[in-house]
């Protein structure tokens, strides 16, 4: 039994350290690409983030109506609607809470121009591809909270 106890303690300290720093956090992943969404959901639950993902504008608008989370990641060149059309969607929301829901864009445009057109559509923060997690959950811990889940 001793010897069961040691080869759990092993284990824990062999596995990558992770601290729950996003516990309690519930994130849409908004991105037309399944890799993409798939490797950032894992990412973020792993860091104790509750992911819910879309795969269109149209499936995150389902979603948001369904449950609001705490913050929106989206792509932005998606096909059909872009996460502009998105932001611009949730912004006009009559519910107070997703008019002002933290909301990140993911882009692989970068520079100044980029990141400011991202601002002026409604987003809080431009988030260059690819992405580095550790500043994104350093972003998304200290978000504000918009509130409890409903």
């Amino acid at each position: 039994m001793h010897k069961d106890s040691h080869s759990e303690n092993a284990a824990a300290a062999a596995a990558p350290e992770r601290s729950p720093q996003l516990a309690g956090i519930h994130v849409l992943v908004t991105d037309d690409h399944y890799d993409s969404r798939l490797a950032l959901q894992i990412m973020l639950e792993q860091h104790g983030a509750r992911v819910t993902c879309a795969e269109s504008v149209a499936d995150a608008i389902s979603k948001l109506e369904q449950e609001l989370p705490d913050v929106l990641i989206s792509d932005i060149d998606m096909p059909v609607e872009s996460g502009y059309d998105l932001i611009r969607r949730v912004r006009a929301s009559p519910e107070a809470r997703a008019s002002c829901l933290p909301a990140l864009a993911l882009t692989g445009r970068t520079g100044a121009e980029h990141r400011e057109q991202v601002l002026r559509a409604g987003f809080t923060m431009h988030v260059p591809k690819p992405v580095r997690i550790e500043e994104l959950v350093a972003v998304l811990a200290a978000l504000p909270r918009t509130g409890e889940d409903s």
